[in-house]
């Protein structure tokens, strides 16, 4: 019996997630999230939430954000990260393992071949 190969995080293709716009002011990235759902609009209308929340990025994640482009990998987005901001980016890996998992769980990005892309 074959053994199952091991998935390397590194070899992921994040994708933006087509259904939040973004802009980019000043060099730093917003992202604008709609809030969608029977849940949300029970939210809008009793509790007055807004129905589009405006994530500001910091350098770091505008730096990324922008790099994200679809065919990247993770591990390239690194070497772009490192030769960008050098020391300052250290622990790299920790931190940019974090940051993408953060990103995919509030939906922000996908990654190719692993999430259902949105229509």
């Amino acid at each position: 019996m074959a053994k199952k190969q091991k998935e390397n995080y590194l070899d992921y293709i994040p994708v933006h997630n087509s259904q939040n716009s973004w802009e980019e002011k000043d060099g730093k990235v917003t992202i604008h999230m709609v809030h969608r759902g029977f849940y949300s609009k029970i939210a809008q209308t009793f509790f007055h939430t807004p129905r589009v929340s405006h994530i500001d990025l910091d350098a770091y994640g505008s730096f990324l954000w922008k790099q994200i482009d679809g065919e990247k990998t993770v591990g390239q987005l690194a070497d772009a990260l490192k030769a960008q901001f050098g020391k300052d980016a250290e622990p790299l890996y920790d931190r940019l393992v974090k940051y993408m998992q953060i990103l995919r769980n509030n939906r922000f990005i996908l990654f190719r071949g692993k999430d259902r892309m949105p229509k």
